[in-house]
């Protein structure tokens, strides 16, 4: 049993030389936070889930970590909360076979995936052309004592044997795949994505110990280089390494964290599309102007007369989730919370069946009548009627920065400004009160909409 109050970061051990990790502020609340007690008890003896207490347990105290990553499977869609202990295996089973093959092809491209080793520079040119010598490299291997190096670019001098073994093996790779002839365009595009998840891996939650290990570090890549290879539309962006990361912690199977992140993805997949004319989450850094400009008429003009109205300064926030701003602990209770709080159980059906925004609306019109089984923010948005609801994360910054508005008013007098102003914030913000503030400000957001 755990006591009131215990810290989490001890399930999140950073590495003794790094001092200057900031502490988790989510504490493990008897009572509050979900226990694995609990969340068996949620349950019948079939296995179907009662998720509307487990999503108010959730929301008031976040998860235990003992339990987090089976609970993430359901918040994020994995599995119906209606289905069986029996249907749920039978799924993961074809989804850890379907993860398989999927891993399979891309080894049979470049075997590299899968071997426990991964690149960190490119292999191929933009037209294909094989790269000798590639900078290469760091492999799985227990018995290796070479340390990783603190950036990806120190790889030629951190490189030994081992590491001169690999180079070879990979250019011989490139070679044997380029004289099969002229290479598909996508797997060109695939191949040149692959040093860029190596170069982010390598600097991805470098403080914890967890990833002293070189074969987390390798299954991280290893998932990354899959879903960018199914993933055609979108690929592989800076970034994703940083929301995939966690679901390598907690889920122990490479399959199930691969299929986590991939639902995950889901819903965040649109934030990653670019084109030469837009960014592909100037959506909602719009949406975040208009909140803004509702909630806070004088922060917005302040921020527009200092050249900032296009809210370029909160991109990362959105992009990845604010793993930055929160520490490692804080920002997985946070991503917790926001998803019991959205949860919404037609989300993904609706994914499947179109893309179409129309459909989508229709169906959001639809649901069905025990309302106890949506997220409190999604309650919300059902009883305004909003077609096309605004995300919660998008109300998560307006609340930063609703709660740093005096600050900016008085001494932001640039843009550089805005942005140290809310870097300082780094690894020290209040997760639930973050959550409590986004809220209160969609509350009245969406109050004030109604009436203009």
């Amino acid at each position: 049993m755990w006591n009131t109050g215990e810290p989490a970061d001890s399930y999140y051990a950073v590495r003794p030389e790094c001092t200057d990790v900031p502490k988790s502020r989510f504490k493990i609340r008897a009572g509050k936070t979900l226990s694995e007690r609990k969340w068996q008890s949620a349950f019948t003896p079939e296995g179907h889930l009662d998720i509307s207490k487990t999503l108010g347990r959730i929301q008031r105290g976040g998860i235990h970590p003992s339990i987090r990553g089976e609970v993430w499977e359901f918040l994020l869609g994995c599995y119906d909360p209606k289905s069986t202990f029996d249907e749920r295996e039978e799924i993961r089973k074809r989804r850890r076979s379907q993860y398989a093959m999927w891993k399979e092809v891309c080894h049979e491209l470049f075997p590299v995936v899968g071997s426990g080793r991964f690149i960190t520079a490119p292999v191929v040119t933009e037209d294909g052309q094989p790269i000798q010598d590639p900078l290469v490299v760091l492999e799985t291997n227990q018995d290796n004592d070479s340390a990783l190096p603190s950036e990806a670019g120190n790889s030629a001098n951190s490189a030994n044997s081992s590491d001169a073994d690999v180079i070879a093996s990979t250019s011989a790779i490139v070679e044997e795949l380029t004289s099969r002839g002229p290479l598909d365009k996508k797997v060109i595009q695939w191949l040149l994505t692959l040093h860029q998840i190596g170069l982010d891996v390598v600097r991805t939650d470098r403080t914890l110990v967890f990833y002293e290990n070189h074969e987390n570090l390798s299954k991280l890549w290893d998932i990354l280089a899959v879903y960018s290879w199914i993933d055609t539309d979108v690929g592989y962006c800076q970034g994703m390494s940083d929301l995939c990361s966690p679901m390598i912690m907690l889920l122990e199977d490479e399959a199930d964290a691969f299929w986590c992140f991939e639902r995950l993805m889901r819903r965040l997949r649109g934030n990653f599309r670019c084109t030469e004319s837009s960014v592909g989450v100037e959506t909602q850094l719009n949406s975040l102007a208009s909140i803004t400009q509702v909630i806070d008429p004088k922060l917005h003009q302040h921020l527009d007369a200092l050249g900032g109205g296009d809210y370029l300064f909160a991109f990362r926030m959105l992009m990845v989730l604010f793993r930055r701003e929160f520490s490692f602990c804080d920002s997985l209770y946070l991503w917790e919370m926001m998803w019991a709080l959205e949860y919404d159980p037609d989300f993904f059906d609706i994914y499947e069946e179109s893309d179409s925004a129309s459909d989508k609306a229709e169906s959001f019109k639809e649901r069905a009548k025990s309302i106890r089984q949506y997220g409190k923010f999604e309650r919300e948005n059902m009883k305004s009627g909003a077609d096309a609801p605004l995300p919660i994360s998008v109300f998560l910054v307006a609340s930063v920065l609703k709660d740093k508005s005096a600050t900016l008013l008085s001494e932001a007098r640039g843009l550089d400004d805005v942005v140290k102003i809310l870097n300082d914030n780094s690894g020290n913000l209040d997760a639930k009160k973050a959550c409590t503030g986004a809220m209160k400000l969609h509350k009245k957001y969406l109050k004030k909409a109604k009436k203009t």
